[in-house]
């Protein structure tokens, strides 16, 4: 009994960097179910000492003669107003794939063929279940090194591979990569605009 009190203690010291930067966390109802969300503040009260934070692999070297760190210039996304916002962006470097802009997704979202055809394989992704709109459904949670829409680049991400079925698109574009940018929507002349924060 005498070492529950210092795995509390290390919980508690976990808690605070997770919920700070809204880190990935890993956590199992009372169905065994495996579940993803951003931020220790989604998982149920009840559940959060058995909640892990999500371990991001760490990026490759940059190539000589680039330097890492914000993108130098900003980047301008047009679009038709009254229709969905649809980018064009490069994932671990390939693609592109086309992705809708959703300011209200909290995790970007890629069709898993899409990742195939990137070289991105689901084979051992881990298995999650996420709660929308219309239901719940089984996914598959996959690292990416880097999300790249012109000169915006966020990265290492977590994606959630699923099959949604969109006419134009291969996913959503979700708010893990939008927060790491300025984005302003002028709907009025039809751009968006994603520049360093």
């Amino acid at each position: 009994m005498g070492w529950l009190r210092p795995l509390l203690i290390v919980l508690v010291l976990l808690a605070g960097p997770i919920t700070a930067h809204a880190q990935m966390v890993r956590w199992m109802d009372d169905q065994g179910r495996v579940h993803f969300c951003e931020g220790l503040d989604c998982v149920p009260e009840r559940f959060r000492t058995t909640a892990r934070p999500m371990a991001l692999p760490t990026p490759p070297p940059a190539p000589e003669g680039r330097k890492d760190g914000p993108p130098s210039g900003v980047t301008k996304i047009p679009f038709q107003p009254g229709k969905p916002i649809l980018v064009s962006a490069k994932v671990n470097g390939g693609g592109p794939v086309t992705l809708m802009l959703d300011t209200g997704a909290d995790t970007t979202v890629i069709n898993p063929l899409a990742l195939w055809r990137l070289g991105i394989s689901t084979w051992f992704a881990p298995r999650a279940e996420i709660r929308g709109a219309t239901g719940t459904t089984s996914v598959d949670i996959v690292r990416v090194q880097s999300i790249e829409v012109g000169e915006a680049k966020a990265g290492p991400l977590i994606v959630v591979a699923h099959d949604i079925d969109f006419k134009d698109a291969d996913g959503l574009l979700g708010r893990d990569f939008l927060n790491h940018f300025n984005v302003n929507i002028d709907t009025a002349g039809g751009v968006v605009t994603l520049s360093p924060r």
